[in-house]
């Protein structure tokens, strides 16, 4: 089994800041790309940030120069590091991983449960 938490959601003001993590835990042999996704109420979700094994990143243009993903290989942990908040930025946060279990030859896609993140104006 493969596990994904998250953790760091809230409520913040405009203009301020938020942490995401996720931790992946299981029978890992290997993490791929991991990533963020958010979906606001009525909308579909889409791609925040995506980071690479190798940590290679890139991010919805409507994020850039506000948000920072990065990982900690050892820890099997990605986070999102969310600056200058905007309301617009309220949604649920979906951490994602494509995951290596030792219990099979293929990856698989994983998902947490999702963290709720509120801007107020």
């Amino acid at each position: 089994q493969v596990q994904l938490v998250e953790s760091g959601g809230g409520l913040v003001q405009a203009g301020g800041s938020l942490r995401l993590s996720c931790a992946a835990s299981g029978s890992i042999f290997s993490i791929d790309a991991m990533g963020w996704y958010r979906q606001a109420p009525g909308k579909q979700r889409e791609l925040v940030a995506r980071i690479t094994s190798g940590a290679s990143t890139n991010y919805a243009d409507s994020v850039k120069g506000r948000f920072t993903i990065s990982r900690d290989n050892a820890e099997n942990t990605v986070y999102l590091q969310m600056n200058s908040l905007k309301p617009e930025d309220t949604a649920v946060y979906y951490c994602n991983a494509r995951i290596y279990p030792y219990y099979s030859d293929y990856p698989g896609n994983y998902w947490g449960q999702g963290t709720q993140v509120t801007v107020s104006s």
